[in-house]
């Protein structure tokens, strides 16, 4: 049986699935967690990734024999910067490092909302890679002149499978230096970076949907246990892959709950928002993905629930008991700041508190909070160009919460489907594996089952 193998590298964890190439079938799943961070610092050493990944194969035992392709999706944003000996100069600024606030108001400032919105898609926010590099020439420029290749994490890891420096457009468009519309990089945005000139000389090479990274080096093959000559595929970022998972098509829309809320629409046609709202991304077919992701999202609730004494089950139990609209409480979630909107010094606030409010009137209002904000995403990708009137999928840890589940199909005016695929980001890296060795993003649409489910 020939099998794919889609890995999802995420802010948590690392997740390694296989799936058989011709139908779809899930073959065996494997895990392996990540240090925890915390913003407003939030960083990883990106060996720890790579540790994570070797762990994770190490659990699917003989299965890994039988893979022939595989990929990695990544999460977004990350910065990190190798030296010549290939290693690490310093651990990896996350997505939900907030640190860098300060450089993206500049940089916003230098350049303006609307030309950066034209350049490349978004008006740069604390989460982009671009604001993190500026933030390193401004606070650690000993590093500057000894980093000899600028990556994302899924990069990384590719790098470390096969030895090529490449990357694919949907994870390079966060990055806040590549111009989504034409597919380039902008040296001019670069600049606005400072420290040295050649930036753009330190990408990685930009591969086209469908291409392939290369294969697994020898050494690699040995130490995940894969036979030589395993075909790499150039990666993505997390929710492009997640768009794969689910067979996302024109219209439609994903809601993803997880440690950061995302919604974002599949688009055949870039857009450029200029309020900073939506994301102007690539996807990972040739199409692209404008979305919108809020900081707080699941942690929102644990936190409330545990502030409540309740487990995550009777936490649940409580939010659904609760009439809609939590009896007049209300929830603005911005425990960790946030980036949509961008307010990274924010903190969260209920209001609405009487003597007769309940707990179950707390825990509906904390899960209200979250789901509204990300509602409000919608209406910014249609006022930003987007068709956003196709089934919305909603996926991430939440989506298995009864709760998340009755306030989402209670705010949202459409209909909503809850996919019966659990880990849709590997289902994703599975489905491009799978394109590097023949088979269509729509032959393994159609042949997989990708984004079946329950319609709420």
């Amino acid at each position: 049986m020939a099998l794919v193998a889609g890995v999802d590298s995420s802010t948590q964890s690392t997740t390694v699935e296989l799936r058989d190439l011709d139908s779809g079938t899930v073959v065996a799943v494997a895990r392996a967690p990540h240090p925890p961070t915390s913003p407003p610092c939030s960083e990883q050493d990106p060996e720890e990734w790579w540790r994570a990944l070797i762990d994770a194969f190490a659990q699917l035992g003989d299965h890994v024999a039988g893979v022939t392709a595989l990929s990695i999706a990544g999460q977004q944003h990350g910065l990190v910067i190798l030296d010549h000996d290939d290693s690490p100069i310093r651990a990896a600024k996350l997505w939900n490092d907030t640190e860098s606030a300060p450089q993206a108001e500049a940089l916003v400032s230098d350049l303006g909302a609307e030309a950066w919105a034209q350049a490349c898609g978004s008006v740069p926010v604390a989460s982009f890679t671009i604001t993190k590099l500026a933030w390193l020439v401004q606070h650690e420029p000993e590093y500057v002149s000894r980093i000899a290749r600028v990556m994302l994490p899924h990069d990384y890891l590719t790098y470390r499978l096969t030895g090529a420096h490449v990357t694919d457009r949907g994870d390079a468009s966060g990055g806040g230096w590549f111009d989504a519309s034409r597919g380039n990089y902008r040296d001019d945005l670069l600049a606005l970076v400072g420290g040295r000139d050649d930036w753009s000389s330190l990408l990685p090479r930009v591969l086209a949907p469908c291409a392939r990274a290369g294969e697994v080096t020898a050494q690699v093959a040995a130490d995940l246990g894969l036979v030589e000559g395993v075909v790499v595929a150039s990666g993505t970022g997390d929710n492009m892959a997640a768009a794969l998972g689910l067979g996302l098509r024109p219209g439609d829309l994903a809601l993803s709950l997880g440690t950061s809320g995302v919604v974002y629409a599949s688009s055949p046609t870039p857009t450029h928002d200029v309020s900073g709202s939506v994301a102007g991304f690539c996807d990972a077919t040739g199409n692209y993905l404008p979305l919108v992701c809020t900081l707080n999202a699941t942690k929102v609730t644990d936190t409330v629930a545990g502030w409540l004494g309740l487990e995550q089950a009777a936490f649940a139990a409580a939010a659904v008991a609760a009439p809609s609209g939590a009896n007049g409480v209300v929830l603005e979630p911005y425990f960790d700041g946030e980036r949509t909107p961008n307010l990274p010094d924010a903190s969260g606030t209920f209001s609405g508190l009487r003597n007769r409010t309940t707990s179950s009137d707390l825990a509906r209002a904390a899960h209200e909070g979250v789901v509204r904000g990300l509602l409000h995403g919608v209406e910014a990708l249609r006022d930003a160009g987007a068709s956003v009137d196709g089934r919305l999928h909603l996926i991430g840890g939440g989506a298995r919460s009864a709760a998340y589940r009755a306030v989402v199909a209670d705010l949202h005016s459409g209909p909503v489907r809850v996919p019966a695929a659990a880990e849709t980001v590997a289902a994703g890296a599975c489905a491009q594996a799978a394109s590097v060795v023949g088979h269509s993003f729509d032959t393994t649409r159609e042949a997989w089952g990708l984004g079946a489910g329950l319609d709420l």
